[in-house]
C-alpha cells in the first residue's frame, strides 16, 4: 500500500513538473513576442520576460498548492463519513464490498465471503479501496507539488527568455523559436510517458500549441 501511494505522489509530483515547464515555456515567449516586437530595446524585453516567468512560476505553484489541497481536503472527508458509516450503516457497507466483487465476476457465495472476510480484519481500509480507490492514510503533499511547479515552471521559462536576450540580435527571433520548438516537444515527450499515452501525438499537440502561441503573441506586438 505504502509504495503505491508513495509512487502516484512522485507521479503527481511529475505531472505537476511538467504541466509547470509546458506554462512557463508559453506564457514567457507569449510576453517576449508580443513586446520585442513593439520595441528593440534589449533590457525592456528581458525584465518583461523575466517579470512574467517570476509570475507564471509562482502562480503555477499556489494552484497545484490549493488544487492538491484540496483534493487532500475531499479525501480527508470520505474518510471521515465512512468511518460514520461503519458505525450507524455497516451491512450496507458489507454489501457494497460484496457487490464490488460480484460485478468483478466472483459468485453472490464467494463475494460474501471475501467480503465478510476483509470488513472483519480491515474494514475502514477496505470500505475507502473499494469506493474511492484510496489508500488509507496516504495523502498526496500540496507542497511537493507546489515545489515542483515553482522549479519547472522557472526552468521551463528560461529557455526561450535565455533565447531571445542572449542570442545575437540578428539570431534572436529564430533562436527564440527554436527553443520554444524543442522545450514544448520534450515536455509533450515526458508527459505522454508519464501518462502512458501516445507520444507522437503529444509531441505534435505541444508544436502546435507552441507554434500558434507565438504567431498569436506576434500579431498582438503588431497590433499594438
Amino acid at each position: 500500500m505504502k509504495k503505491t501511494s508513495s509512487m502516484s505522489e512522485r507521479l503527481n509530483t511529475l505531472r505537476a513538473g511538467v504541466l509547470g515547464s509546458n506554462d512557463g515555456i508559453l506564457t514567457v515567449v507569449g510576453v517576449l513576442f508580443s513586446v520585442a516586437v513593439a520595441t528593440t530595446d534589449q533590457f525592456t524585453i528581458f525584465i518583461a520576460g523575466l517579470s512574467d516567468l517570476l509570475a507564471c512560476a509562482f502562480s503555477m505553484a499556489a494552484g497545484e498548492y490549493a488544487s492538491v489541497s484540496t483534493q487532500k481536503d475531499a479525501e480527508k472527508a470520505a474518510v471521515a463519513k465512512e468511518k460514520q458509516l461503519l458505525k450507524t450503516d455497516f451491512s450496507s457497507e458489507l454489501a457494497t464490498v460484496k457487490m464490488f466483487y460480484v460485478e468483478r465476476g466472483v459468485s453472490e457465495q464467494t463475494a460474501a465471503l471475501i467480503a465478510q472476510d476483509l470488513m472483519s480484519k480491515k474494514p475502514l481500509e477496505t470500505i475507502i479501496s473499494i469506493k474511492y480507490n484510496l489508500n488509507l492514510g496516504q495523502y498526496m503533499n500540496p507542497w511537493n507539488a507546489a515545489l515542483s511547479s515553482l522549479v519547472s515552471a522557472s526552468i521551463g521559462g528560461i529557455f526561450p527568455l535565455a533565447a531571445m536576450t542572449l542570442s545575437p540580435v540578428q539570431y534572436q527571433w529564430p533562436a527564440t523559436i527554436l527553443a520554444v520548438c524543442v522545450s514544448v516537444a520534450l515536455t509533450g515527450y515526458l508527459s505522454a510517458k508519464l501518462g502512458n499515452g501516445m507520444v507522437k501525438t503529444a509531441i505534435l499537440r505541444n508544436l502546435i500549441v507552441g507554434i500558434i502561441t507565438m504567431i498569436i503573441h506576434y500579431t498582438v506586438g503588431i497590433m499594438l
